[in-house]
């Protein structure tokens, strides 16, 4: 898919053409650095337009980098979905596919090479002791009592740990900065620690991970990254990076300029992937592909389409400031977008029987209906229409309120879409006195629902399915997976906020003969309910499983 680079600019735009303009840079070089520990979720994709679109703009390349330096919640599962995500967006790592797992070896040398020029050392306080010592925001830091033992102590304590004679957690390599540094990540912050898993990709070689403030700009000066675009909650880290990169530049080719943007929030969802792994595994929702998750995977088993999620980063913009965007914006931007390419069809998601009495018995013909007014040239297609229909429930009430304008006995004349004008006669109830049955008569003389003598109907055009030629089907009917605009906002249990009514399963719908072999990512209008697609697993021939993707009606305004 091509991107749509628009020429609008932004802050980071800007930047990158000085860099350009002064020689700083020779050209434009970006990664975008996901961690494997989960799938890739609406948030990310701010931050992967921002890698992609920059480097497209100015006619570079951009790397894909997995940070993988924390094995224990790696998985090459998310590798696999991480890359298939990117791909579906339309985006292509044409600067090369890299693990941050394939520095091991020259982080291992850069770190040998500062406890040797005294810029680390090996310390063995505690995690609630490293805690301690390094102070406060307002509360300068305190030196480690390890902190000038002799290199030579350290370089073997550093061989012992890589040779796993050190349990987790009883020493640490850090380096060796400013513990009165007023930015507190400049305090002595940690290099490397002793973690006994498997690595996804390495298996048991390595027993001691480097930290990501560590390898991260290693990995960009290794690959020639020009610039490191990341989120604002970086930019305390910059001088850090910058220190990294600055003290292990004899063993590094290059210098990359890190520039932060504010990071996408959302209301009415969660974008913390350790939030959403517990929705996985405590069963809150049915996986990471569940269709009310923020998951790309199930935005896209929703109905999402890459042309709605592009358009959504377009407007949303890369800023500075930090700033929530309303849920309904996305769905906006997906209902514009299926708006004009979804097909329209006839569902009935709790049907009732009408029966048109002045219709022959056993006669079934054909009527034309369009398929998208928005698209004159996807055509027409043809619906069985016979005596016997399926319509929705709310299209009739026995005893009318005011200004009801669909069926009720001896009502107004109403349109069924694409067929014929009928008038409601009565209706049959069970025992119960629940409707089973309604009854009408039709005009013959209008076929295709308009009236060969120009007279005026007052009532509703209706929807339907013949009951004898269509197909059963469930119906899946989605709302926000929270109730809260702000679920996981401090001092909020987000798992209270959740929404028990975000799923509504339909069974016993019926749609027309022709959805039968629906698959996806096919997108239909079913007319007057809202915008449905097949779902991706469980929807088969003879197992008919749609999913509302967003409702007809708009509840976000443009520009409010």
């Amino acid at each position: 898919m091509e991107t749509t680079t628009t020429n609008k600019t932004n802050f980071i735009w800007e930047a990158v053409e000085q860099d350009l303009e002064s020689g700083r840079y020779q050209n434009v070089h970006t990664r975008f650095p996901p961690e494997p520990n989960g799938y890739l979720h609406i948030g990310h994709c701010k931050a992967m337009f921002a890698d992609f679109q920059t480097a497209e703009r100015f006619g570079g390349v951009t790397n894909l980098r997995f940070d993988d330096t924390n094995p224990a919640k790696e998985e090459t599962e998310y590798v696999d979905g991480i890359m298939a995500d990117i791909h579906w967006l339309g985006f292509d790592w044409k600067g090369g596919l890299f693990f941050a797992s394939e520095y091991y070896d020259k982080c291992y040398e850069i770190a040998v090479d500062w406890i040797k020029r005294g810029l680390a050392y090996v310390c063995e306080l505690s995690p609630e002791q490293v805690r301690e010592y390094r102070g406060t925001l307002t509360k300068p830091g305190k030196n480690s009592p390890y902190r000038d033992r002799p290199v030579e102590e350290s370089l073997r304590l550093f061989e012992e740990m890589k040779a796993g004679k050190h349990p987790e957690g009883s020493m640490i390599l850090r380096m060796k900065i400013d513990m009165a540094s007023p930015n507190i990540n400049m305090r002595d912050p940690a290099m490397y620690r002793i973690l006994y898993k498997e690595h996804h990709r390495t298996g048991k070689k390595w027993c001691i991970y480097p930290m990501y403030d560590f390898a991260h700009p290693i990995g960009d000066a290794l690959e020639g990254i020009t610039h490191s675009l990341c989120s604002l909650e970086y930019e305390d880290h910059r001088p850090l990076y910058d220190w990294v990169v600055e003290h292990a530049q004899n063993m590094l080719p290059g210098h990359p300029r890190q520039i932060e943007f504010s990071r996408l929030n959302l209301t009415q969802t969660i974008m913390s992937k350790r939030y959403l792994r517990m929705l996985v595994e405590k069963g809150y929702v049915s996986g990471w592909d569940d269709p009310r998750m923020p998951t790309l995977c199930g935005l896209r088993r929703r109905g999402y389409t890459p042309k709605s999620i592009r358009n959504f980063c377009e407007r949303v913009g890369v800023a500075k400031s930090p700033n929530t965007i309303p849920y309904a914006f996305l769905e906006f931007c997906l209902r514009e977008d299926l708006n004009e390419t979804a097909q329209r069809v006839m569902a009935v998601l709790k049907p009732v029987k009408l029966t048109i009495t002045n219709y022959p018995e056993g006669k079934s013909e054909l009527v034309t209906v369009e398929n998208n007014p928005n698209r004159p040239e996807d055509g027409t297609r043809e619906v069985s229409f016979s005596r016997h229909l399926w319509i929705e429930q709310d299209d009739f009430l026995a005893e009318p309120i005011p200004k009801y304008k669909r069926l009720y006995p001896n009502g107004p004349e109403c349109r069924l879409k694409g067929a014929y004008l009928i008038t409601c006669t009565g209706c049959v109830k069970d025992d119960s006195g629940n409707v089973v049955e309604i009854l009408a008569t039709y005009d013959p003389e209008s076929r295709g629902g308009d009236p060969a003598d120009g007279r005026k109907v007052k009532g509703a055009t209706i929807h339907w399915v013949d009951a004898e030629n269509c197909c059963d089907a469930e119906v899946r009917q989605y709302d926000n997976l929270f109730n809260d605009p702000d679920p996981d906002a401090a001092g909020k249990d987000f798992l209270a906020c959740l929404n028990e009514k975000s799923l509504e399963v339909l069974t016993g719908c019926k749609v027309e003969s022709g959805l039968r072999d629906a698959k996806a990512p096919a997108s239909y209008q079913f007319m007057r309910l809202g915008y449905f697609c097949p779902d991706s697993k469980d929807c088969a021939p003879g197992h008919l499983v749609f999913n509302r993707s967003v409702s007809l009606k708009d509840s976000f305004k443009p520009g409010k």
